[in-house]
Formats: structure tokens, sequence, C-alpha cells
């Protein structure tokens, strides 16, 4: 199965995110922290080129927590910023102003030497479709005032979003890249739900992701299923059994129990699961 989506949309969403980033002091890049590098579209990179960078990782409450502290290290190894949150809640919210003000610090100072007071930040909240923008953006202001989902694309259009006097968010649609040039990038983002599943082959989805958590994670597999040590292909088989996932006449609805998997694996009911870590080693690819 070949991994790709990039919709018209996107295209015009990049163009405007070029000519807003000259409005830009900082960009707030969301990704997943259960594959950090994987995650991050390189045109945002290019984007924010010579601007302040914090990275969020987001989901880090469904990654391993002792990988999570090994990305952050890694970001800041890059110049960046970084810290792992759950964008479903604001308990870091003070942790995140502290890095911005970090962030920004030399902005300020700037600011100070030209005589200008109390302008606020202004930051561009960016990340590839499904990562938590908009619900990061609500639980910050405390307030609903980005749109949310659970699939991608729900952001179609950019959104200036003013909390208090020091600081303003731009809340962006989701975008990647045209072309995935490896292929294993892809197939992440199609595990976290970053490509349209109506696009993918869900079956042949959930084997990739049942032989990565044989090696990774194999006691995930056994505590969630009841299964037993098997090819990839007849541990789905197994699954669909056990939850009855049956068509008229009873064959396996092996569709179904992909969709089983792949909503566990995302939904974090197979336990802290990372993709990918900084060294190779556990890493998908």
């Amino acid at each position: 199965m070949v991994y790709q989506w990039y919709p018209g949309h996107m295209t015009r969403a990049r163009r405007e995110m070029e000519e807003d980033i000259r409005l830009i002091d900082l960009v707030i890049e969301l990704v997943d922290a259960r594959m950090p590098l994987s995650s991050r579209n390189p045109d945002i990179d290019a984007l924010g080129r010579g601007k302040a960078r914090l990275i969020l990782l987001n989901k880090a409450d469904l990654a391993d927590a002792a990988a999570n502290q090994e990305w952050c290290l890694w970001f800041e190894a890059q110049g960046m910023f970084a810290l792992p949150i759950d964008a479903r809640i604001n308990a870091g919210r003070k942790a995140i102003q502290e890095k911005v003000a970090l962030a920004c610090q030399e902005k300020k100072e700037r600011d100070r030497r030209r005589g200008i007071r109390n302008r606020p930040v202004r930051a561009m909240v960016a990340g590839i479709p499904n990562v938590g923008k908009s619900t990061f953006i609500n639980s910050y202001a405390k307030r609903a005032v980005a749109r949310t989902g659970n699939k991608p694309g729900v952001t179609k259009g950019k959104q200036w979003i003013r909390l208090g006097g020091d600081l303003e968010l731009l809340d962006t649609p989701g975008i990647l890249w045209p072309k995935f040039e490896d292929q294993a990038v892809g197939r992440k983002l199609a595990f976290i739900g970053s490509l349209n599943d109506e696009i993918l082959v869900r079956e042949e989805l959930a084997v990739e992701l049942i032989a990565f958590l044989q090696d990774a994670y194999p006691e995930a597999l056994a505590a969630r299923y009841r299964t037993e040590g098997k090819e990839a292909a007849d541990l789905l088989l197994q699954i669909g059994e056990n939850r009855k996932c049956y068509k008229k006449g009873g064959e396996v609805d092996l569709d179904k129990a992909a969709g089983i998997l792949l909503e566990d694996f995302r939904s974090g009911r197979l336990g802290r699961i990372t993709l990918e870590r900084p060294q190779k080693g556990r890493d998908i690819s």
C-alpha cells in the first residue's frame, strides 16, 4: 500500500502560512509524542526558519514517558524549546507560558531597546492534521475558540485568537507535504490517524501495526486481546474471532477487526507506545 494524502486545501493553507509568517514572533509546532520526528512537516521547518521555535509533544500521555524526555532533550539540542503535553487538559499551562517567555526573550529585549512596550507575542500554531492544535488552543484559552474533531481536516482556515494582552495565537489548518519520500513515515502517519482512513486499506495497515507491536510491545497485544504469538496476519484473524467480528455466513470481518485495533492504539487502550526514538532502536522504519 502506498501512503499519500495531500488534498487541495493544503496547498492553499501553505501559501497563506507563507504570507503570515512575516507577522509571527514564534512558531509553536505540535507533534505527536508517539512519533515526534515523523509527525513534523518539513515545510513548517522551512517556513519557520529564523523564528523562535517551541515544539509541543502532544498526546504525551499515550507515549513512553522515558521516550518523551529523550525527545525533548533531542529537540533542545537542535536549538528549539520543547515540552511534552496533553492538550486535552490545561494542567501544563504554566509550563507552556514559561517556555513561550524563554523562547521570546530576545524578541522582548529587542522591543525594549526600540522603546516598544507591551506588544503581544504573535505565535503561529502549526502542525500536521489531527495532531491536536485546536484542542491545545481551546485548553490554553480556557474556552472553545477553535473547532476540534477526531479526524484530519477539521480546521480549514486560519484564525487569530487573542489570549489576554501578552499573546496572540494564529490557528492554522493541519498540512502535510506533497510527497512522502519515506513510506515508513506515511505508514506511521496512517497509524495515528493523520491520513484519511477512507484512502487506506485498514487490514494491511493493521497487519503492519501488529508486526511492530510484536517486536516492540508484545505484552500490549497479549494483554488486550488474549492472543498467542503468531504471524501478524494470523493475529489479526484471532483478534477478529475474539471480538466476534463476523460477516454473514460466519467469515471473520478483517476490516472491522483492523478498525478495532487501530482505534485501540490511537486512543491509548493498548498502553503507552512510542513508534520511534531519537536514536534508532525500537523504530518501525
